[in-house]
């Protein structure tokens, strides 16, 4: 056991500084963008933005759909990234499509790392291939990568679970307020304020 627990921190420890842009290789989007930004729910294939706001809505258009497996979508102006295991459409060409150049590069894991990077955009241009491609992250062997993802993704499991949990303590304890108190709300709903059952001295 010592001596496997040993090969793990070794090979935890040894790892090449790479540049990111020597370990993804980037696409255009311009073949993958919606004709139409008549999005409607019924429709099955998402449009998405490398933005915050993600999905923008669903096309029912057949061509140009991305479909090549895992990849990361790259804001251009903003850095901002999104990971995507499923096929879609894109609103804008100002983004990168982003996957691994070998079999030796999990894209999760490098996906992880960079949002974790520190870095300034304020100003209002294209910086992926002028900076952000040039900024060096650790790379370990495949194993280690892979092992690092799995301890992050339960890490995200917990996080999720955490928010899921918060929202429905926030639903129970309103509707354990309205089952006692009533609707403050409601006009019809009487109630007592505070004052007509407290003295406070001032």
């Amino acid at each position: 056991w010592n001596s496997k627990k040993t090969s793990w921190w070794k090979e935890m420890i040894e790892f090449k500084l790479k540049e990111i842009g020597e370990v993804l290789d980037y696409e255009q989007p311009t073949k993958y963008i919606v004709s139409s930004i008549k999005y409607d729910k019924s429709y099955l294939t998402p449009v998405l933005t490398a933005g915050k706001s993600f999905i923008l809505g669903n096309t029912n258009e057949k061509n140009g759909v991305y479909e090549k497996g895992p990849v990361i979508i790259f804001d251009d102006f903003t850095t901002t990234s999104h990971f995507v295991n499923f096929k879609f459409k894109v609103k804008s060409s100002a983004m990168k499509m982003l996957t691994p150049k070998d079999k030796n590069i999990d894209l999760k894991y490098v996906y992880y790392f960079m949002q974790n990077i520190n870095f300034n955009a304020t100003m209002h241009k294209r910086y992926y291939l002028s900076r952000y491609s040039k900024i060096k992250i650790p790379v370990p062997s495949f194993s280690v990568q892979k092992k690092i993802v799995a301890i992050l993704e339960k890490v995200e499991n917990l996080k999720d679970k955490r928010k899921e949990s918060n929202v429905l303590t926030s639903i129970y304890l309103e509707s354990l307020f309205l089952e006692k108190f009533g609707d403050p709300k409601n006009p019809n709903n009487p109630h007592t304020f505070l004052g007509e059952i407290m003295n406070f001295k001032s």
